[in-house]
């Protein structure tokens, strides 16, 4: 019905299908994704320069040094913009006033200021229709009709909005429900889930611990609901985590996407289970977070690892220009311009254990390469007399016993290099903010420091909240 109301918006619509569908089933090379990418970088830096308060001043010095055009590597003489920027400056980043948006969301607000993040039709058609090409592979694999629940962290996300429109799209039915709302809650979205019959769930891993823990504290076990899939999405998520909560659901569960409120869709999961990103919808570049150096991806496939940065392609409310995420992430050519990434935690997530630093991704693809319907889990690190020491807490529902216990605490030892002790137990609420918070606050109490932890004491008072 949209459409027929707005048919210039339908021709754009038609345009970037036909072209992401071209790029998906391969008729683009690393040359020609290239050469796009240089024409729409060009437009929207002209558009973000005239457009948006920020971006004038911020793209003045390239703009007059590159009269006559650039070529994609003198893209590193641009400024980033950092997360500090968009709290800043708010409003100003964007390249088109309020009343030309469609929708206005914010980011948590948990850590900082709630930074704006409208969007404009534009921003929907784009960001859609790469999620829309590649679910509709993941979701066949699992059966031709699906009723899909979609859970999102807060009415002021993007989450229910995206994906109803996303699964309307290919014909399917949505049921929005918002288990941590206090006009829903657990028991009543898991009622939800068994009435309707639904056929697969989208929510962060810790709402997925959290319905799982409600069943089994019922004597009930997850598998009972059926699930084809669940897509899981908005934190750290590691292959290890996905196959052990897949365990607990009998199902399969996707690392369905790499996205921001800010920078919207990075990258998509595709059939196969790995996340590749959108070449077409943005320019990507890896940095050293310390150094802001620039590091290369082979085209040979072999792995990069630094800091995402990414040039927004498209002439959106708000395209961001080397927008620095603040995640770590590992990356590899695709021979098709696009990268394989695996986002392996945020640069303010790395742990420095015995003289070692460890990513997010690394500590918790330790604890679970070897463990088989674990739950959830939560270390903390103390310092004493005879060095570092991790206690970590594993949640197993249905082991019989403490073998993979002790074969845990040994293999984390070998691997991180930290004498550990592993005890099985309950995690307590911390663990379902991770989304909201950090891994780190979350699952990670470092004892060693005395100073004050403030995303901890956030960590502490969102799981306060819902308690209540």
């Amino acid at each position: 019905m949209y459409a027929f109301f707005h048919p210039e918006l339908a021709a754009v619509a038609t345009q970037v299908y036909d072209e992401q569908l071209r790029y998906e089933t391969g008729g683009y090379s690393t040359t020609s994704v290239a050469a796009v990418q240089r024409d729409r970088l060009k437009s929207v830096l002209e558009y973000a320069h005239s457009n948006s308060t920020f971006y004038s001043r911020r793209l003045d010095a390239f703009v007059a040094a590159h009269p006559n055009g650039f070529e994609l590597a003198d893209v590193d003489h641009i400024p980033f913009t950092t997360k500090d920027d968009l709290r800043t400056a708010r409003h100003d980043i964007a390249s088109q006033p309020l009343e030309k948006a469609w929708v206005y969301y914010e980011t948590t607000g948990t850590t900082g200021p709630a930074t704006p993040c409208p969007r404009n039709e534009i921003d929907s058609i784009v960001n859609n229709t790469a999620l829309i090409l590649r679910y509709r592979e993941v979701l066949a694999q699992h059966g031709d009709v699906h009723i899909i629940g979609i859970m999102g962290p807060t009415e002021l996300h993007s989450t229910g909005d995206t994906f109803e429109d996303v699964f309307r799209a290919l014909g399917h039915t949505v049921v929005k429900m918002w288990p941590r709302s206090p006009l829903v809650g657990i028991e009543r979205a898991l009622n939800l889930i068994e009435d309707l019959g639904i056929t697969a769930l989208v929510c962060t891993p810790g709402v997925a611990v959290e319905l799982a823990r409600h069943l089994i504290r019922a004597g009930e076990s997850p598998a009972k609901l059926r699930l084809k899939c669940l897509f899981a999405l908005g934190e750290l998520i590691t292959p290890q985590l996905l196959a052990n909560l897949g365990t607990i659901w009998n199902t399969t569960i996707y690392n369905c996407m790499y996205a921001s409120q800010e920078a919207s869709i990075l990258a998509v999961v595709c059939a196969d289970g790995k996340q590749r990103t959108v070449p077409l919808n943005n320019y990507y570049e890896l940095i050293d977070p310390d150094t802001t150096r620039h590091i290369e991806v082979p085209l040979d496939g072999s792995d990069a690892r630094g800091e995402l940065v990414v040039t927004n392609l498209y002439r959106g409310q708000k395209p961001l220009i080397r927008y620095r995420t603040g995640d770590m992430v590992v990356a590899s050519a695709t021979g098709d311009g696009g990268w394989v990434i695996e986002p392996v935690g945020r640069v303010r997530d790395t742990v420095e254990l015995c003289g070692r630093k460890f990513t997010a991704y690394e500590i918790e693809a330790s604890i679970f390469e070897h463990l088989n319907g674990c739950l959830d889990y939560q270390i903390s690190v103390t310092d004493g007399e005879g060095g570092e020491f991790l206690d970590i807490v594993i949640e197993i529902p249905y082991a019989k016993d403490d073998s993979q216990v002790e074969l845990l605490a040994r293999h984390v030892e070998l691997r991180l290099g930290v004498r550990t002790t592993v005890r099985r137990g309950e995690t307590d609420a911390l663990t379902g903010t991770a989304a909201m918070v950090s891994w780190k606050a979350a699952r990670f109490h470092d004892r060693r420091s005395t100073g004050v932890d403030d995303e901890r004491i956030v960590a502490q008072r969102l799981a306060a909240s819902r308690r209540q």
